[in-house]
């Protein structure tokens, strides 16, 4: 099996590593890739948001498989263009993608389908706004209906902050939705769809925020983990039942079925399980932590998916020690982040036992040095016996690597790893960190 992989981040670079455990993955390409993914595979240095120019290279590569990694060639409707041409592809249609391109479809796919989620209002203007802000009242949860790659969600005790994130948007000639907030611990779960039958993957935590105790502004994911001793016993089975299954029957009934990785963001709050928001793709940086735990060969299961002939019934393999992914991001980030600064110290960090480094804003100069290139330049995943194991690792791994001004939270799965995450309203044996 031939198989392409579109983006240019840390996400791909997970996927493609897993895609070469596949045994019936015989080639892998990626377009744009990074520094790390071409090391793994050949890459090609294309916009894989321009339709035409991804047409022109699957044609040329007559891949068996394309996946589309990140949002934005989802909603420019790659995915349409390659499955008008015949291309088996792993990534829902530019219209079922906007599940996550407008939050306003997506609460509207909910309410037709009966998921519980966070009541909301779509604004327009200051006025609608500021009726939505005093509807719901403090803390303000305001988003921006469009892209923003992770960052576009204000959560603030201050009205005038929330109020002002509004603005930004309208001016920029978007809408907002402003919604309820949502108390308790957040999941997302991936859930893989070829449309009209589903398979859950193992739900993981990231972390938004970008500094420790999850203070500072919102990023598009400073680490992760996986799996959640914590989460109440039979979360995934609600989620499926309640929330992905009557999604992905929704999208088909509109004559839009959705086939690729439905993220579901939930949160677990003290009137139960309510999801945050839907996203049309894997999760970036939790696909980093959930991919090194599958054992199931990634590329079978994506192709089954791509072409209608996913089981229902097939029980995943899984690694079952806990992974922990922390993200190193560049100076100034979230905000205007420094690039091309040197990076060291990767090499070292790989030799490590049971820790990889999984690039994700980096490339290489003339002299093949490694350079930082983006906000989130990459992770360091590892594996360990238990939570506090996986931890140490990654961070020991993290302590090798050197990049000017670079930062990274210290704190990513430390209170699961301690047993301090509680569930509202669930017993003490089902939100105390241990293993049921």
């Amino acid at each position: 099996m031939k198989v392409l992989v579109l983006g240019p981040g840390g996400r791909e670079h997970a996927i493609i590593r897993a895609l070469l455990k596949d045994p019936q993955v015989s080639e892998v390409h990626a377009a744009p890739g990074n520094a790390g993914i071409a090391d793994l595979v050949p890459t090609h240095q294309i916009n894989a948001n321009d339709p035409a120019e991804v047409l022109a290279l699957a044609t040329k590569l007559t891949p068996d498989l394309v996946i589309i990694g990140p949002e934005a060639p989802l909603a420019a409707g790659v995915s349409d263009i390659l499955r008008d041409a015949g291309f088996n592809v792993f990534g829902p249609s530019q219209e079922a993608a906007q599940l996550e391109a407008s939050k306003a479809f997506a609460k509207q796919i909910m309410a037709a389908a009966n998921v519980p989620t966070a009541m909301a209002k779509v604004a327009n203007n200051r006025d609608e706004a500021e009726e939505a802000l005093d509807t719901f009242g403090a803390p303000y949860v305001v988003k921006d209906d469009g892209l923003a790659a992770g960052k576009g969600v204000v959560v603030t005790e201050d009205r005038d902050v929330a109020l002002a994130h509004a603005e930004e948007c309208f001016a920029a000639g978007g809408t907002v939705v402003i919604e309820e907030y949502l108390d308790g611990p957040e999941v997302s779960l991936f859930v893989i769809s070829d449309g009209r039958t589903a398979l859950p993957l193992q739900p993981a935590q990231d972390f938004k925020r970008i500094f420790n105790n999850d203070e500072g502004p919102n990023t598009g994911g400073m680490g992760a983990y996986t799996p959640l001793d914590w989460a109440p016993a039979g979360l995934v089975d609600e989620v499926m039942n309640r929330i992905a299954l009557p999604t992905i029957e929704e999208m088909a009934r509109r004559g839009t079925p959705f086939v690729g990785v439905l993220y579901v963001g939930l949160a677990l709050t003290s009137r139960g399980t309510r999801v945050v928001e839907f996203n049309a793709r894997f999760g970036d940086p939790e696909t980093q932590a959930v991919l090194a735990r599958l054992k199931t060969p990634l590329g079978q299961l994506l192709l089954a998916a791509a072409t209608g002939q996913l089981d229902e019934d097939e029980q995943l393999n899984w690694d079952p020690r806990p992974a922990v992914a922390v993200v190193l991001a560049s100076a100034n980030y979230p905000d205007t982040p420094r690039t091309g600064d040197r990076i060291r110290g990767v090499k070292k960090a790989n030799r490590l036992p049971d820790v990889h480094v999984l690039h994700a804003g980096t490339k290489r100069d003339d002299g093949d040095k490694l350079l930082s290139a983006g906000g989130r330049v990459l992770a360091v995943v590892a594996l360990g016996e238990d939570l506090v194991q996986a931890r140490e690792e990654a961070y020991a791994g993290m302590d090798l690597i050197e990049l000017e001004g670079g930062q990274f939270r210290t704190d990513i799965a430390a209170k699961a790893a301690a047993g301090k995450i509680q569930v509202p309203g669930a017993s003490d044996s089902a939100s105390t960190g241990g293993v049921r």
